[in-house]
């Protein structure tokens, strides 16, 4: 893969993200894709799209990109995360590295900073 299709890819993710369409989200993963967010380990397409719908429904996230760093098949992203957890709102600093196969996410791991879980 090329850099902007790279980019493109990581676009089309936040995008699909902040509108909170599970379906076009899902379009952007591997059959086997595998998140990696603190303890949380997701395996596949179907596991995700539960993974994202609820998230979605509760906490009701957005996401800004502030750096994205491409190479080949992979992408690094600085990004904000700005959520609701029991009626407050909250802003992360999240960092997301991710490999590409195929114009589409195969893995991502997710660091958020201070803590990787939403409590």
């Amino acid at each position: 893969m090329n850099d902007s299709a790279v980019a493109a890819a990581i676009d089309a993710h936040v995008r699909a993200f902040n509108d909170r369409d599970v379906d076009a989200l899902m379009a952007g993963f591997t059959d086997d894709a595998v998140w990696i967010t603190g303890t949380t380990v997701v395996r596949g397409r179907a596991a995700l799209a539960e993974l994202f719908a609820a998230a979605m429904a509760d906490l009701l996230p957005t996401l800004t990109v502030q750096n994205l760093l491409v190479g080949r098949d992979r992408a690094v992203c600085q990004l904000v995360e700005t959520l609701r957890v029991d009626g407050e709102r909250r802003v992360c600093s999240v960092a997301g590295f991710y490999r590409l196969r195929d114009g589409r996410i195969a893995s991502a791991k997710i660091y958020r900073e201070g803590s990787a879980e939403v409590e």
